[in-house]
């Protein structure tokens, strides 16, 4: 799976004008189930987000992960980040996993994130959203379990 996590004062997903989930202070994570993914890859990257310390403490060190500073989550399923440029100007696609599949890798994620104790917000899999965030930092990490 790869997840791509932006570190947010607040941040919110909305569909059609409505908003669908919205967070405070925490992490948006924009993530993609590939091609061969299984439940043991969102376990692994639900555990890394929950602890991967990109939060600041008290001297200004990035020290802190979501869980520590009673962070939220903001989920949003993105298949473009499987996206293959190696070949001409239109990306590829083929490596992300079948949408069925997606989805339900996409919905195995979430009950995780939600197990950690992270107040969990989500768009809606498959749909066109409107992101808005606040980058605090701005700090953004990629994450990729195939790593």
């Amino acid at each position: 799976m790869r997840a791509l996590l932006q570190r947010v004062s607040r941040a919110s997903v909305s569909v059609d004008g409505a908003v669908l989930g919205e967070i405070g202070p925490g992490l948006l994570i924009l993530i993609c189930a590939m091609q061969g993914d299984s439940e043991a890859e969102a376990d692994q990257l639900a555990a890394k987000i929950a602890k991967l310390r990109i939060f600041t403490d008290e001297a200004g060190k990035m020290n802190r992960s979501v869980t520590d500073i009673g962070g939220a989550a903001l989920v949003v399923s993105q298949f473009t980040l499987a996206a293959d440029t190696s070949r001409g100007n239109r990306p590829g696609f083929s490596s992300a996993a079948p949408p069925d599949e997606g989805r339900r890798l996409y919905d195995y994620f979430v009950d995780r994130i939600q197990s950690l104790n992270i107040l969990t917000a989500t768009g809606r899999f498959g749909a066109d959203m409107a992101v808005s965030l606040i980058n605090d930092g701005p700090v953004t990490i990629w994450v990729d379990t195939a790593d």
